[in-house]
């Protein structure tokens, strides 16, 4: 089959994780990026403020990448754009509310003005190359997404981004079920799939939900209602805005991206708030508890997050206290409870009465479809293969057993792989570069997993420095050893641990034959081992050893 005959579907991130969301679609030398999003560190990860794909099979065919499609305008999805367009400039196509939140972010970084962008509507169809991308609205935690419709020579996919189906949803727009199923009956190669609650049976249940639980919550609570909810999720702002101006509150903000968002879903219409319900922060305190609600990020107990600040008692403005009623608007994304749960122990332990997820289950529904949702999208339009990805290797094997129960093979990938298929066959046919790029507070870097294990390894078990001074000419010791330490010893009792580490550094040295060359690499790596037998049989923790040999 040549080239131009190929349609070949690479993901450069998002197949195997929740998160940093980049898939790229080939035929012959045209490629399509679909969204650009990133991933933020675990508990592993110190020093690491994001995470974004590895760009550099792009890179190295700069020529070929046509331009990125967004599906809706959730971090893991847009968040990596500043990053990936300092590198590559490709133009962007968006629905309004996406694009707003893009703009926002990319005046940041100072891109904005340079980036060649376009705004879709629902049902538009944009021809880029040999790729005819339809934009299909349908339901999720954030307005304006959508799936794509992608119209190749070689066959049509359908890319589902986040998604579910709300009957009621809170903005009228319930997803355009008939776009998709005429997509079906057109005919689709591939369904590439969101997968994240394909652990769950049943339907979701509709956002509407969400503000009947609230409801309940506002006219039971005495003092301050705090919500922390994503920044994104503007149904959810909206509910809670309309809330209460019903009950008497005004509202504040909290965090730099709710106050963000909320600005740019004003300016576009897509949030309706009252004269004089929105207050400034600082003001809540002139207020009685009874009128106040403040809505702030920090629901999945994100270290800098407003809400986090307010557990710990570190908010310049917002001081928990007895009476106040904190609602946890949203559930913790997989490997993030122990944090999330930290931030409730604070808040109980500061008095406040908190309302969280599984005990208040109708304070927060997800914007991912469970199974039959997930059924239904792969009964609409029926493709020769489905594609899971938005999802852990456990959902993508419970993607896998419920396809061949439907009827329909299951193709699972890894990031890197190249996927090439038609209506015969599918098959992986090589690896490209693929991975993760860390950021920091000083940009992109190419963090080695060795540095990470130092960071977590000096979290730990600390440091322990020994110094000695040596005749940079006969190697013979002038002063030292002298041994420093910091959070490696702990107890006064162990202080003798000194003593003995300087005594068996002092033996090892004055062992070392007097004549002929010093080879200081080896030595002080022989420093290392003996202070290390020497704390690891004292104390029995094994901190960072550096030996430090100066040469006078």
């Amino acid at each position: 089959m040549s080239t131009t005959n190929r349609l070949s579907i690479v993901p450069l991130g998002g197949a195997t994780e929740i998160g940093k969301n980049m898939t790229v679609y080939r035929v012959g030398d045209q490629w399509l990026v679909v969204d650009c999003g990133l991933m933020f560190p675990d508990e592993s990860q110190l020093g690491v403020d994001l995470l974004i794909p590895d760009i550099t099979y792009l890179l190295e065919n700069r020529e070929k990448v046509l331009g990125i499609m967004l599906t809706h305008g959730h971090e893991d999805h847009i968040g990596a754009l500043p990053y990936v367009l300092k590198q590559l400039a490709l133009p962007i196509w968006a629905t309004r509310l996406t694009l707003g939140l893009i703009r926002r972010k990319l005046h940041e970084h100072g891109l904005w003005a340079d980036t060649d962008w376009h705004l879709v509507e629902d049902s538009e169809r944009v021809q880029l190359g040999p790729f005819q991308v339809e934009f299909v609205h349908v339901n999720h935690s954030v307005p304006d997404s959508c799936a794509l419709v992608i119209r190749t020579p070689v066959g049509n996919v359908v890319h589902t981004g986040d998604f579910k189906f709300d009957q009621t949803p809170v903005d009228g727009r319930p997803a355009d079920i008939g776009a998709l199923a005429r997509a079906g009956a057109e005919g689709v190669l591939a369904l590439v799939t969101d997968s994240t609650n394909v652990d769950k049976p049943g339907y979701v249940q509709s956002e509407r939900v969400v503000g009947e639980g609230l409801d309940q919550v506002f006219r039971s609570a005495a003092g301050r209602v705090i919500v922390a909810t994503f920044a994104s999720n503007i149904s959810r702002v909206q509910q809670v805005i309309t809330l209460s101006r019903e009950h008497g509150r005004f509202v504040a903000l909290a965090g730099r991206s709710m106050i963000a968002n909320v600005d740019v879903a004003r300016e576009l219409g897509y949030l309706t708030v009252g004269d004089n319900t929105i207050v400034r922060l600082e003001d809540v305190g002139s207020l009685p508890p009874a009128q106040v609600t403040i809505i702030t990020t920090g629901s999945q107990g994100e270290p800098l997050s407003a809400l986090t600040r307010m557990s710990m008692g570190d908010h310049r403005q917002v001081r928990i206290s007895a009476g106040d009623t904190v609602v946890l608007s949203s559930t913790p994304v997989p490997g993030n409870e122990g944090v999330v749960y930290r931030v409730i122990n604070n808040l109980v332990r500061l008095g406040a009465n908190v309302i969280h997820t599984p005990l208040y289950p109708n304070v927060h529904v997800s914007g991912h479809g469970n199974q039959e949702e997930l059924k239904l999208m792969a009964n609409l339009v029926r493709p020769r293969y489905i594609l899971p990805v938005h999802g852990e290797p456990r959902h993508l094997e419970l993607w896998r057993q419920m396809g061949e129960r439907m009827g329909f093979p299951v193709l699972k990938v890894d990031n890197g792989d190249v996927l090439e298929l038609d209506a015969e066959r599918a098959q992986i046919t090589e690896r490209v570069a693929s991975g993760v790029v860390f950021v920091d507070g000083s940009g992109m870097s190419d963090l080695e997993d060795a540095v990470l294990r130092d960071r977590w390894h000096l979290s730990q078990d600390g440091i322990f420095v020994v110094v000695c001074s040596v005749d940079s000419t006969t190697g013979r010791m002038i002063a030292g050893p002298d041994c420093i330490s910091r959070g490696a010893i702990l107890t006064t009792e162990e202080e003798h641990v000194y003593d003995e580490a300087r005594d068996r550094v002092l033996e090892f040295l004055e062992r070392l034959p007097e004549e002929g060359g010093r080879d200081w690499a080896a030595i002080r790596q022989d420093i290392r081992r003996t202070v290390n037998r020497v704390l690891k049989e004292k104390t029995g923790r094994r901190p960072m050893i550096v030996p430090v040999i100066m040469q006078v």
